[in-house]
């Protein structure tokens, strides 16, 4: 009968004496590929690919290093086909402490990917698929779940000083072309104002972008990445749309004639939001208005905790 071969002993480096001995704030990875399941919005599922760093603490000064490759196996069918909520992530922070035996007590995943949502159009009765960068950053430290949600929107942003400019424009075009007919024909100005001659000049209007991280109330069951993206865009009421037609292109000039606002008008709409939000603890908001009229970007920050 043949012998199974005896397993070699493999070198251990890491059972080694330090030096320099002191203990960590985190040992782990990053960048790692992970599938993660996330809530449409829509009452569905969807898995997606993630980026995910994890870490643990080295508490103990003598130790060489971590069990690495104990995170990296443990990552692999951490959240399987369920989505991501607050108690699932406590679920697997634990289990990654667990890993490392007495080395951690302490253990920190970050995850970033891009939420899908489908979004309908203004008038039209289309949808199309928008994205969302996303990043959620979880902790578990002294038994603690600490959670912070990151997102970005894009919206539109005309501005308000330029919308003025213009209308005094049109009014001077309007006194100039209009200078002798008395008394005026309501008819006569509305096919003058549909004309060519009705727009002296319009506003400029630009991309922009606002950049959110909330620290959560750990309180709540679920994850509430859809519903803080619908709460900023409400907030700003000009989202950028994806499906458009005439109707909808229109139905969006009305929503920036109505919605004028400076970068500093924009972080306050998103901070008033943001400071109701009962699942919210802490905020802090950037905007940046991608400037048509300036070859530089217009920018504000604002911070903030839950009124």
């Amino acid at each position: 009968m043949t012998q199974a071969p005896t397993p070699r002993s493999l070198p251990d480096v890491a059972a080694d004496a330090v030096a320099l001995a002191r203990p960590l704030d985190w040992v782990g990875m990053a960048n790692l590929a992970l599938p993660v399941a996330v809530a449409t919005g829509q009452g569905g599922t969807v898995r997606v690919a993630a980026s995910a760093d994890v870490a643990v603490n080295l508490r103990r000064a003598e130790a060489r290093g971590i069990h690495m490759s104990r995170l990296y196996l443990a990552l692999q069918d951490a959240f399987g086909d369920e989505p991501m909520t607050p108690a699932g992530l406590r679920r697997v922070l634990q289990t990654l402490v667990e890993t490392q035996g007495e080395l951690s007590d302490a253990a920190r995943l970050t995850l970033r990917f891009e939420h899908l949502l489908l979004r309908p159009a203004l008038a039209s009765a289309h949808a199309g698929w928008k994205r969302y960068p996303v990043e959620i950053d979880a902790q578990l430290v002294g038994g603690h779940l600490k959670l912070a949600l990151r997102v970005a929107v894009d919206y539109s942003s005309t501005c308000p000083a330029s919308a003025a400019l213009s209308r005094q424009l049109n009014a001077e075009r309007f006194l100039a072309d209009f200078a002798a007919a008395r008394p005026l024909s309501p008819p006569a100005v509305a096919e003058w104002l549909a004309s060519e001659r009705g727009l002296a000049a319009t506003p400029h209007a630009q991309r922009s972008r606002a950049d959110v991280r909330v620290e959560l109330r750990p309180c709540f069951d679920e994850l509430p990445v859809t519903a803080l993206i619908d709460r900023i865009e409400q907030a700003l009421g000009t989202p950028v749309q994806t499906a458009v037609k005439r109707e909808d292109e229109q139905a969006f000039a009305r929503l920036n004639a109505d919605n004028l606002m400076f970068c500093e008008d924009a972080a306050r709409r998103v901070a008033a939001a943001l400071s109701g939000d009962e699942r919210v603890e802490r905020f802090e908001v950037e905007v940046a208005h991608f400037e048509s009229l300036h070859a530089h970007d217009a920018v504000a920050r604002v911070s903030g905790r839950r009124a």
